[in-house]
């Protein structure tokens, strides 16, 4: 059982502490910044973009939003920078860069 955060330092003992790296319980990444873990990232050029949305369905981290049927820039808080979306793209509209 996951213990709240404000009780673990008052009522918990080491053991009893989740250990690193493992999941108890179900989350989802918008609540948790996983973008910080990229090497690479991958760079919209939106004059070569036909908005064909072939990248959106393959990105496993759902980092690239659509509004109105456009794509807009990558969501970089949860973008792991797996250059999938690189590979998907047939109009050169994606690059990787190294994270600044």
């Amino acid at each position: 059982m996951a213990l709240e955060a404000k009780n673990i330092t008052e009522k918990s003992k080491w053991h009893e502490i989740t250990e690193g790296n493992q999941i108890w319980e179900p989350a989802t990444s918008k609540h948790f910044n996983t973008g910080e873990w990229a090497k690479d990232q991958p760079v919209f050029i939106e004059e070569k973009c036909t908005q064909c949305l072939l990248c959106t369905p393959v990105c496993p981290d759902s980092a690239i939003p659509v509004k109105d049927m456009k794509r807009l820039d990558f969501d970089y808080d949860h973008c792991k920078g797996c250059g999938i979306c690189v590979k998907a793209c047939p109009f050169s509209a994606i690059t990787m860069e190294g994270v600044k």
